[in-house]
């Protein structure tokens, strides 16, 4: 997806059992997809701080939603089981844990990294993607949180200084077969 692309019709499985689309948020001021895993050691990285912009925005009107599209033959640790005890340690928390079994979803964001975020305003107009900050090893060194400053500016209807930053992470890892041409 390009900046200014609108979010496409979607329909996924969440790990609390209940299915969601892209209607489910419309009272949302911002969207926010991240595409993420539990294997890939910057994802992991990653996680308490998606899980704390999650909690921190929804009272702001955002939703975050993580989106898990990796093989789960290959990397057992990504499945949907896995998700669901992974979730269960979050029980207070506001955000969405999504598994894209076919990768459809993930294809069509254009996604290639784990982690990955993709920020939607009101309009379900895509306005970031990309890195959610520079420092995926060590929170305490981020010098810029790209993704907060993106959210900050969505929620007030401005337009992002920077609308993409290369994401740094693992590799999607697609089906046999099903990767992007």
């Amino acid at each position: 997806m390009n900046i200014g692309d609108k979010l496409f019709d979607f329909e996924l499985k969440a790990t609390n059992g209940n299915t969601f689309n892209n209607f489910s948020f419309a009272d949302r001021y911002a969207l926010c997809l991240v595409i993420t895993c539990q294997h890939c050691p910057k994802a992991q990285a990653y996680w308490q701080r998606i899980l704390a912009l999650a909690n921190r925005y929804e009272e702001d009107s955002m939703c975050m939603v993580a989106i898990n599209p990796n093989d789960a033959v290959a990397y057992p640790q990504d499945s949907y089981e896995n998700m669901q005890q992974f979730m269960e340690q979050y029980p207070t928390s506001k955000l969405i844990y999504l598994h894209d079994e076919t990768q459809e979803v993930t294809k069509k964001l254009g996604a290639t990294r784990t982690p990955e975020v993709f920020l939607f305003n009101a309009k379900r107009e895509l306005v970031y993607k990309g890195a959610i900050d520079d420092a995926w090893e060590n929170a305490n060194l981020v010098t810029q949180a790209y993704l907060e400053d993106a959210i900050e500016y969505c929620l007030d209807g401005l337009d992002i200084d920077y609308p993409e930053i290369e994401p740094v992470g693992c590799s999607i890892k697609w089906k046999p077969g099903n990767e992007p041409a």
